[in-house]
């Protein structure tokens, strides 16, 4: 299923946080936003998940309004995984792992044998099976963001929206949630701070500046010099990568540049 944000404005206070963005994310590839901080990657992805309502625009889903679906629906084909990954109760790792079966369920109907294996299974792929009896409240940053992950997982939605999955996770984990989201063959939107994760996972990128997409296009056309430059305020020299060919950025201190 595609994602489509068509000509979205979120406006507050009078001043548009992002302003007629419109950009393909085609099925079955995983698209990142990236910028400065205060560029409107999180507002947007907001919009998707219905977090915010836009001011203008619309967000399709599969060329259908995300207005026009019931909660239930939207929460069926869309899954979320938020920066701040707010847990207010100490459920254990399991039973928030379960939540995610929520928009497929009634009451509270227990889980079926089938969903008791999706959760085992994505608690397997994301690393937490050993953390199954945990209170979430007593886990480190990264823990939670896998386990939040594996609950947006159980939800089997067809388009998955994530912002900085990264933060938090160390080398190790990183690498292998990047790798996961390449193996799922869902309609993924992610942002991302890191240049050369996005450059490594990202099959396309839209670069945001004060609420408007600068750029858009493969890593190897978005991540330029001149861009980075442009949006970031940062010297870089891009080289492809020895083993992937995907573009890596390497950054100039003030100090290492050349004097005129």
């Amino acid at each position: 299923m595609d994602l489509v944000l068509d000509g979205l404005t979120v406006a507050t206070d009078g001043r548009n946080l992002v302003h007629e963005l419109s950009l393909e994310v085609p099925s079955g590839q995983v698209v990142g936003l990236v910028g400065p901080n205060g560029s409107g990657k999180s507002t947007a992805l907001r919009c998707v998940y219905r977090a915010l309502r836009p001011t203008s625009g619309a967000v399709l889903l599969g060329g259908e309004d995300l207005a026009g679906l019931s909660p239930r629906h939207g929460a069926r084909l869309v899954a979320a995984m938020t920066q701040d990954g707010a847990v207010d109760l100490d459920f254990t790792v399991e039973e928030v792992v379960a939540l995610g079966r929520i928009p497929h369920g009634r009451g509270n109907r227990p889980l079926t044998g089938r969903e008791r294996e999706l959760c085992e299974r994505a608690m397997e792929r994301l690393d937490i099976v050993h953390l199954a009896g945990r209170g979430i409240l007593h886990l480190s940053g990264g823990e939670r963001q896998r386990v939040l992950l594996a609950r947006a997982l159980v939800q089997e939605p067809r388009i998955l929206v994530l912002d900085e999955p990264t933060n938090h996770l160390d080398v190790r984990h990183q690498v292998e949630l990047l790798s996961l989201l390449r193996e799922l063959g869902l309609t993924v939107l992610v942002v991302l701070h890191d240049l050369n994760l996005a450059a490594a996972v990202c099959d396309r990128i839209g670069v945001l500046s004060r609420g408007r997409l600068a750029k858009s296009g493969t890593p190897w056309n978005v991540l330029t010099p001149e861009t980075v430059a442009g949006v970031f305020g940062v010297e870089v020299t891009v080289v492809p990568h020895p083993l992937s060919g995907s573009p890596q950025l390497l950054y100039s201190l003030p100090s290492e540049r050349p004097t005129p």
